[in-house]
């Protein structure tokens, strides 16, 4: 599916200016060198499959950004050198006196530094793209994989451009689509007929779109794949409905976008509402200022609770020496190696202690055991209740 190319053109225009940037050689030579690191090393996750020039249908198998992109992005992608040129920035202009304040503002932005230095890096002929491209796959040599990253760079910035109303800062977008980039250099096939940037395409998109996905909010949404779909895709689907004159009920859209309705209903709040920081000052009824956490109920105990605990742990302990003292025999040993010890000793032990069966020392456990029941409920009343 063709892309736009009016929005950038506008936008890049402003990057004219004499000279290059610090920031813009550093932001360039980062993504070089973030090849050079990541080029040679082969990763576990299959590659994505074969992506001819009218099928952009993703196989199973392949990475979960994938999956993403592919349930955005409709139809394929064809972008060549001819389309990227959109983004190019115009030859710069003589600096003047009445045009030297725009200059020094410009060379303070890290976006137009960047789009300048980006400028630097020539784009690739087909043929030219094809040898770099076969000899990378032969020898994995890293400064061939930096050669095809830079000469891409102008297409993560036309894509990151299409985004920029879903993320303010653009230049979060063109870091990750690098990363999109750089992965799609590491797997690409030439012998599969496809060019490079139409396979690039993808992977820059479904890092961007990752991005967005994982920095919409505070707290992380999409995290399911039916999460996924809603989240880029439940106003759109209002918006279809509205426009056919039906109305966008949960379960309608439910059944178009073939996910749960309770997931509507969920992803529904969650977008529509914002955020709030606990940490947000408020003010209360006495004018004071404080914070959300601070007017949240605690899950600790309070002092009076603590007291009333403490107090009946201490009578507990009361009552049970005083029973401890009316005992006598075996069942002051059970009560002291059984009930009350940290590390009780086993029916068997006290069996061959007392020269009887297990079964027999269980027996007298349970009987002092109700005893303790009817002596404790008689002191405390239904306070304390044991169980047995």
């Amino acid at each position: 599916m063709p892309t736009k190319k009016s929005e950038p053109r506008t936008k890049t225009k402003k990057a004219a200016a004499d000279g290059t940037d610090g920031r813009g050689k550093r932001a360039a030579a980062k993504a070089e060198a973030a090849t050079a690191k990541a080029a040679p090393r082969a990763e576990p996750a299959p590659a994505p499959a074969e992506a001819h020039e009218d099928d952009a249908d993703k196989s199973e198998g392949e990475p979960d950004v994938i999956e993403v992109a592919g349930e955005i992005v409709d139809g394929d992608l064809e972008l060549g050198a001819e389309d990227v040129g959109d983004v190019e920035v115009v030859a710069p202009r003589p600096i003047t006196a009445s045009r030297s304040s725009d200059v020094a503002l410009s060379r303070t932005d890290p976006l137009q530094a960047y789009l300048r230095e980006v400028q630097r890096h020539s784009l690739l002929t087909p043929e030219e793209e094809q040898k770099l491209t076969r000899h990378y796959v032969e020898t994995q040599d890293v400064k061939t994989a930096a050669r095809l990253v830079t000469a891409n760079l102008r297409l993560v910035v036309k894509l990151a451009y299409e985004y920029r109303r879903a993320y303010k800062n653009i230049m979060d977008l063109i870091q990750e689509g690098n990363i999109g980039l750089m992965q799609a250099v590491k797997r690409y096939d030439p012998y599969r007929g496809v060019k490079l940037s139409s396979y690039a395409a993808w992977w820059i998109r479904a890092y961007i779109l990752r991005f967005i996905l994982n920095n919409w909010r505070l707290v992380k949404l999409g995290t399911t794949q039916a999460q996924r779909k809603l989240f880029f895709n439940l106003n759109k689907e209002k918006a279809k409905l509205a426009a056919m004159g039906i109305e966008p009920t949960a379960a309608e859209i439910a059944k178009r976008l073939s996910v749960d309705e309770s997931e509507v209903v969920d992803m529904d709040r969650r977008l529509s509402s914002g955020e709030a920081s606990l940490d947000a000052p408020v003010g209360d009824s006495e004018g004071r200022a404080v914070s959300r956490i601070d007017l949240m109920p605690s899950s600790a105990s309070g002092p009076d609770a603590a007291f009333e605990s403490q107090e009946m742990d201490r009578m507990v302990r009361e009552r049970l020496d005083t029973f401890r003292k009316t005992l006598t025999g075996k069942d002051v040993i059970i009560f002291d190696k059984r009930m009350s010890a940290d590390e009780p000793v086993t029916l068997q032990e006290l069996g061959d202690e007392f020269g009887v069966s297990r079964e027999r020392v269980r027996q007298l456990e349970a009987r002092l055991a109700s005893k303790l029941r009817a002596y404790l409920k008689e002191e405390l009343g239904d306070a304390v209740g044991l169980e047995g």
